[in-house]
This record gives C-alpha cells, sequence and structure tokens, in this order.
C-alpha cells in the first residue's frame, strides 16, 4: 500500500449498529475493549476480516469510517504483515461514519461496499 486510504470499515453486529445508530458511539467490540484501539480494515482486507473474525455470524453490518475525522489513527501491521488502521483513545461515533448497510457478498465473494445515499 503506497497511499494510505482514507476511508476505512468496521464491522459490527446487529445490537453493536444498533448501539451506533441509537447513542451516536459505539465504543468497540469486546476485541477493542480489550486491545485499547477500535479494529478497522480497508477495503482489500475487509472480505478476510470477515471470514476470519465473523464467520457464521448472521446479522452483521458494514460502516464505512472517514478517517480524517479523527486525531490518532494508527496504521499498525498484523496479519501477514499488513497495515491495518486502528482508533486509538475515541469511540466510533456516527458522525464519522459516512455510509453504512447490512453485510453483503458479491458473486465473487467480495464484500459490497455500503453507498451513501
Amino acid at each position: 500500500m503506497s497511499e494510505l486510504p482514507m476511508t476505512a470499515y468496521k464491522v459490527l453486529t446487529g445490537e453493536q449498529m444498533a448501539e451506533l445508530e441509537t447513542s451516536g458511539r459505539f465504543a468497540g467490540a469486546p476485541v477493542d475493549l480489550a486491545d485499547g484501539y477500535i479494529h478497522l480494515s480497508t477495503c482489500d482486507q475487509l472480505a478476510e476480516t470477515i471470514d476470519k473474525h465473523f464467520s457464521g455470524q448472521d446479522n452483521l453490518h458494514v460502516a464505512a469510517v472517514d478517517l480524517g475525522a479523527f486525531g490518532d489513527i494508527r496504521w499498525e501491521e498484523s496479519r501477514g504483515g499488513q497495515l491495518f488502521p486502528h482508533i486509538y483513545g475515541s469511540d466510533l461515533l456516527l458522525e464519522t461514519v459516512i455510509a453504512y448497510g447490512p453485510l453483503e457478498r458479491l458473486a465473487d465473494g467480495q464484500v459490497k461496499l455500503p453507498v451513501a445515499g
């Protein structure tokens, strides 16, 4: 990745998505809270993240997050040496989500990214 993207994606359960919509903020999934930051994925990493961490789960949602809205985004090495964006020191705020919707897969298995309306 030569240039880092300004949009990343958070996978949320139905309950987590409802929390974000209702309260306008999401403090993080259990893994986020344990690690001390909110895990995100780029569009190229999203399908593998879902396959690895959300396999067999229903009622999932994808939120497109504006990384420019956060003061502390860190790109850290993880799976296979890839750089993943992580939000430090802040909840995920609804006002930073530029699009969201239910998780849908295309015929080739890729994730259909949410589109703002």
